[in-house]
């Protein structure tokens, strides 16, 4: 649904972002839906704390699929953005799935478009396709098993040496595991525009001003960048990284939202977030997860929607990739 046609029902029920009453509790208000409307609210680690904090579940884009497929609710609010809330009506298609912000995209699914890819694959016959989670339903359907960047080197592994693999959308990511167990996979030229945007420079910079400081980093990151960290991984394992070092002063290198766990889990260390190439942009938040927000999820499960709905037959052949990834994370 576009997002218009959810402004002008919201509209028409008298009730839009901007008439929110002000005297709304709104934590209040969104607990006492959930609990009215047996819903389960699914957070990821990118959103703002507040965001995380009201959740029943926040993790990495695994955990969420993980919780997605084992939730008992009959509604699931997804708190992020939009190919992680059609990943959950994949694994859950009798669930109304609703989230936040419909315009809450991702760089990486866009830069994966599925008429292009269709086209890009049948080039490569004899080839398997893993997908990345970060990308379109509808690109999953073309794909034999689906990754996350917590299980993509296992994922990878759980094929014979000698198949040869398509790996898509994120070329770093892809490279990163090329190097990681020495395969030559086809890579899809795709990136995120957040873990795209460090600067080495900067980096090494902020490594010799605070040379007590460990640099840590998510594998979307280009190469360079990779080559200095000293541990690589998704945000759960940066998250459990930092929990168990010695260190006390960490240099990280995916989105700020990590920060907020990081802290609760170590108050007493300090994280200090890895510059970009510019450092006007803020490109180290992702502006589509900072289209989350209290307001949006109190809208969102009052009046239970924006929806997020797929074709049938899109939900049949994307699931069997997703499946078959979560079998093999158990």
């Amino acid at each position: 649904m576009e997002q218009v046609q959810i402004k002008a029902m919201l509209e028409e029920k008298g009730y839009i972002d901007e008439s929110i009453d002000p005297e709304i509790k709104l934590i209040e208000e969104i607990n006492r839906l959930k609990k009215e409307k047996n819903a389960v609210i699914l957070s990821h680690f990118y959103v703002e704390g507040e965001l995380q904090d009201i959740a029943d579940f926040v993790g990495d884009s695994l955990g969420l699929a993980q919780a997605a497929a084992t939730t008992n609710a009959d509604m699931i609010v997804f708190v992020g953005v939009h190919f992680m809330a059609e990943t959950a009506k994949i694994i859950n298609p009798s669930k109304k799935v609703i989230l936040p912000d419909l315009k809450a995209g991702c760089s990486l699914a866009e830069s994966a478009p599925f008429d292009k890819f269709k086209e890009f694959k049948t080039k490569y016959p004899d080839h398997k396709v893993i997908s990345y989670v970060n990308c379109s339903a509808e690109l999953k359907t073309l794909s034999d098993i689906v990754c996350t960047s917590a299980n993509a080197q296992k994922i990878v592994e759980s094929f014979p040496k000698n198949q040869k693999l398509i790996f898509a959308p994120d070329k770093n990511l892809g490279n990163y595991l090329n190097n990681l167990t020495g395969r030559e996979m086809v890579l899809w030229d795709g990136a995120c525009m957040v873990h795209e945007q460090y600067s080495l420079e900067k980096i090494i910079a902020l490594m010799d001003e605070h040379p007590d400081a460990e640099f840590i980093a998510h594998p979307e990151c280009e190469k360079p960048v990779l080559l200095v960290a000293k541990h690589i991984g998704s945000t759960t394992s940066l998250l459990n990284y930092v929990k168990k070092s010695k260190a006390n002063k960490f240099i990280v290198a995916t989105e700020s939202g990590i920060f907020h766990q990081m802290k609760k889990a170590c108050p007493d260390k300090i994280f200090l977030a890895a510059p970009s190439i510019d450092s006007t942009c803020g490109c180290n938040d992702c502006s589509y997860m900072k289209l989350n927000s209290l307001q949006k999820l109190y809208v969102c499960l009052k009046h239970e929607i924006p929806e997020v709905t797929l074709p049938e037959e899109v939900i049949e052949k994307a699931k069997l990739p997703i499946q078959r990834m979560l079998e093999i994370s158990k």
